[in-house]
């Protein structure tokens, strides 16, 4: 069984502190656990919109188009945030496997700069920057 760990309501992991201790790994994980229910949260509100709007009949052709255009990004929304919602839970599992917080290309700690505004990234910045200049490159062929 998981000890609890205490988290004041205004703490925020510092540079001064080990990388990656108690503290701050259950702040990074009430952190994706808050960001993962509101996705979710969203996405019920969703379904309950589309059931709403597919029981209309709308006669104007106009606004039928104006309505599927909106459905159909809504729906485009949903599908980035259900990938989304997986890479939240492997960050998760991270966590749990003690991997959270390093670079998975180098093995160097993750600034927590970037994990703060990125908490799924999965790479330093640098680690990041070479593997996009890379894939674009390799994208041109």
């Amino acid at each position: 069984m998981k000890v609890e760990v205490f988290l004041p309501d205004d703490y925020r992991p510092a540079e001064d502190e080990p990388f990656m201790n108690e503290r701050q790994l259950e702040y990074f994980r009430r952190k994706l656990l808050a960001w993962k229910n509101e996705i979710l949260e969203e996405s019920r509100d969703t379904i309950e919109g589309l059931q709403d709007s597919g029981s209309r009949n709308i006669p104007d052709v106009a606004d039928r188009a104006s309505e599927e255009t909106d459905r159909a990004l809504e729906l485009r929304t949903r599908d980035r945030q259900r990938k989304l919602v997986s890479k939240i839970d492997a960050a998760l599992r991270r966590i749990d496997n003690g991997e959270f917080g390093y670079c998975e290309a180098t093995g160097e700690p993750i600034s927590l700069k970037r994990l703060d505004a990125r908490p799924i990234a999965v790479m330093t910045l640098e680690a990041q920057e070479r593997h996009e200049r890379r894939e674009k490159v390799h994208r041109d062929d």
